[in-house]
């Protein structure tokens, strides 16, 4: 089989197990990512199943991502729920921590990018340049 030279996010999300746990009020989906292993992260894996699966109103947690040696290949176990007080209760909250230090710093990465810079734009103009130095030294 050939593959391409950069995977990207061109994987096929393929559901293994798809099961409605009525007694925990849970939906627990396992999932394989082919074609991104080792270059999936836990936030982008639950963007990609909140996209396929329709869940935008619901609250996905990413329970385990597990790499195969020697495959591109990702399994990923998710649980979905309809209220994050419910998960909250039920799941460990570190892993909850963990999470919410993600989306920190994916929120501080896109701040960052969008400031523009200001000290290291000022100290640039401030600079003569080469120009502006050979036509002190030729007056």
């Amino acid at each position: 089989m050939k593959y391409p030279k950069d995977f990207g996010y061109m994987s096929i999300i393929e559901t293994i197990a798809d099961v409605d746990n009525t007694f925990l009020s849970r939906r627990e989906l396992t999932c394989n990512f082919t074609g991104l292993g080792g270059k999936l992260k836990k936030m982008e894996a639950v963007e990609m199943i909140t996209k396929k699966f329709k869940l935008d109103d619901k609250v996905v947690i990413p329970m385990g991502l597990k790499n195969h040696v020697g495959k591109p290949l990702i399994t990923g176990i998710f649980y979905v729920y309809d209220d994050e007080a419910l998960a909250k209760r039920q799941i460990n909250p570190t892993i909850f921590s963990r999470l919410e230090r993600t989306k920190a710093k994916l929120a501080e990465a896109e701040t960052t990018t969008e400031d523009p810079p200001t000290k290291d734009a000022e100290i640039k103009e401030d600079a003569p340049t080469k120009e502006s130095k050979n036509e002190e030294k030729v007056k």
